[in-house]
């Protein structure tokens, strides 16, 4: 199925929303804010003067579906490019059906969760109008919603209401929301529940979503882990902040070139695997090695599909119980027309053996009549012979002739018995062929109890695979409650050592500050030793006593004469150095 024709689904209900009258004509101020809506969403240039040209005729009153369908077409269908928003297009659409055909007084479910389940509709719905859901894709879509939720499918219940599907040829879209609304087929799951399936059925089959969830991805950049929400469409992996989908993070593209593969343990990370893509390459760390082999599996199974330019699994899912379908129907039309056939071919037989039937009674008056004419004759020649015994001499001649002419009539008759004889075998014939007929109409019969006892040994088989598949969904449920009490006990691990690591963290700063405050009182006691020392010094030389000079020259400074003289000051020098370096020893 194209993108025409899911447009189309889509624009078909909203335009016999705008039907009020049910009449299957639309005014041409409403077709005009329709098409005015359409080229908005589908982004594409909106034309007023090609509408009013097309609408522009003598006749005042309302335009069939017919009539729309050319301006549509042309002017809209045929420059639709896929570059606009399907989800605001459907909303637009919903938003006209839902108004007219949707009793939001009497549902439980959302309108959300209605425009989801409407989705679903125009998704699993043949291109015949009016649209209709058949019973095969209505098991499709609640088993899939029994298997989210983790409920049994009940088959014999649904067999029951598939008789009055049939019966009807289908469920509009408005049936459909009604039967997921009256929770016949969900019995005791709450509301959260059945919108958490709906939107799960809803993100795989409309939006293209093959896997999701929580896995940590090393940065480009930092190379430091983050914990990100991936999800994985056919032809990219998107990630983001949380599983709320309000802060994308970066896509992953996917194409025919790209690759994944499994990586050892490093950095303290396991279960790790790489995605390679034609410019860059991603480190994915999954939280268990079920989870990281069902991604490589997934994100293969996508890039295989690219390589084979083949569609996503559910479309092509779909076209599949589409084919299958056609082929049962293609097949039952074709046991018909042997039986018809058959039928006809059996009548024939009949016909024929009637034919014989009333040719063999016609042969036996006819052999009777030719009996009892014998007979009158043999009384006359009787009777003849009896009166005319005494002429028997005179008309022996005569007699003799006749008794000729006798024996000529007697050989005939014989002819004729041989050929009542072949008669009969020819309808021992016909009656043999009639029983090869039956025969060959019990073989049919037979042929066709063997293709329902098949048929039912298929279904047992689909239904053991079911069993399998829920006792195969019970132990992943386990192992994934399992996996949360082993989660939520290395957070409250995680918690108390985080909670030691403030403590530290607290503990380390108090030290540092205390190290400041030595530091700077030794810095401060540092600095007035060398105030003091200098003091002293300063001191012992003004307190020098008045010596006569000696012969060697004094050193001369900016205040005049020095009190030392240079080897004096050497000496001194030496001695405050060794002063000075005894204490540090």
């Amino acid at each position: 199925m194209g993108l025409r024709e899911e447009l189309l689904k889509a624009i078909w209900h909203a335009f016999t929303a705008l039907d009020v009258d049910k009449c299957g004509k639309v005014s041409k101020s409403q077709l005009k804010v329709l098409s005015h809506n359409l080229c908005t969403v589908l982004k594409i240039p909106h034309d007023p003067v090609a509408l009013e040209e097309h609408f522009r005729d003598d006749d005042e009153g309302p335009v069939s579906n017919q009539g729309y369908m050319p301006y549509l077409n042309k002017f809209i269908l045929d420059k639709v490019q896929d570059k606009f928003d399907k989800i605001e297009f459907n909303r637009m659409c919903w938003t006209l059906a839902a108004r007219k055909n949707l009793i939001k007084n009497a549902l439980s479910v959302d309108n959300e969760d209605a425009f989801k389940i409407w989705c679903i509709f125009n998704f699993l719905t043949e291109d015949k109008y009016p649209l209709t859901i058949v019973a095969e894709e209505v098991e499709y879509l609640l088993k899939k919603l029994s298997d989210v939720m983790g409920r049994g499918w009940q088959q014999e219940q649904f067999e029951q209401y598939k008789a009055s599907i049939c019966n009807k040829n289908g469920l509009s879209a408005w049936e459909l929301i009604g039967l997921i609304n009256s929770r016949q087929f969900c019995k005791g799951m709450d509301q959260q529940t059945v919108s958490v399936a709906i939107n799960e059925v809803y993100q795989e089959l409309i939006l293209d979503v093959l896997k999701q969830g929580y896995m940590w991805k090393k940065g480009h950049k930092r190379k430091n882990w983050t914990e990100r929400w991936f999800v994985l469409k056919p032809n990219v992996v998107s990630y983001y902040v949380s599983e709320d989908l309000n802060e994308k993070k970066g896509d992953i593209i996917l194409d025919e070139s790209c690759c994944v593969e499994s990586l050892p343990e490093k950095d303290g990370k396991k279960c790790l695997f790489l995605v390679k893509s034609f410019d860059r390459t991603y480190e994915i760390s999954a939280s268990d090695k079920k989870k990281k082999q069902e991604w490589i599996q997934a994100i293969q199974v996508a890039i295989n599909l690219l390589k084979m330019r083949s569609p996503s699994p559910h479309v092509e899912a779909r076209e599949k119980r589409y084919e299958m379908r056609q082929k049962l129907l293609a097949e039952q039309e074709e046991i018909e027309r042997q039986m018809k056939e058959l039928q006809m071919a059996n009548e024939s037989k009949q016909q024929e053996l009637e034919t014989v039937r009333k040719q063999l009674s016609e042969a036996a008056t006819h052999a009777s009549e030719e009996e009892k004419r014998r007979l009158q004759t043999q009384i006359e020649l009787q009777n003849k012979f009896s009166t005319e015994l005494e002429r028997e001499k005179l008309v022996r001649q005569q007699m003799e002739e006749q008794v000729a002419q006798k024996s000529f009539e007697l050989e005939q008759y014989l002819q004729r018995v041989h050929e009542l004889e072949e008669m009969y075998e020819q309808l021992q014939g016909a009656l043999e062929d009639e029983k090869q007929a039956r025969q060959d109409e019990e073989t049919v019969r037979k042929l066709q109890a063997r293709l329902l006892e098949e048929e039912s040994k298929k279904r047992a088989e689909l239904e053991n695979l079911h069993l399998q598949q829920q006792k195969t969904i019970q132990v992943t449920e386990k192992e994934k409650q399992e996996l949360e009490y082993q989660r939520i006990l290395k957070e409250r691990a995680l918690q108390v050592a985080m909670h030691q690591l403030d403590q530290l963290e607290s503990e380390r700063k108090e030290a540092l500050e205390q190290y400041w405050k030595v530091q700077k009182k030794l810095d401060d006691a540092a600095n007035k030793t060398k105030s003091w020392r200098d003091k002293v010094a300063h001191q012992e030389g003004l307190l020098r006593l008045i010596q006569p000079g000696g012969k060697t020259p004094h050193l001369i400074t900016n205040w005049g004469p020095a009190t030392f003289t240079e080897a004096e000051l050497e000496l001194r020098e030496k001695t405050w150095q060794e002063q000075k370096n005894s204490p540090a020893q």
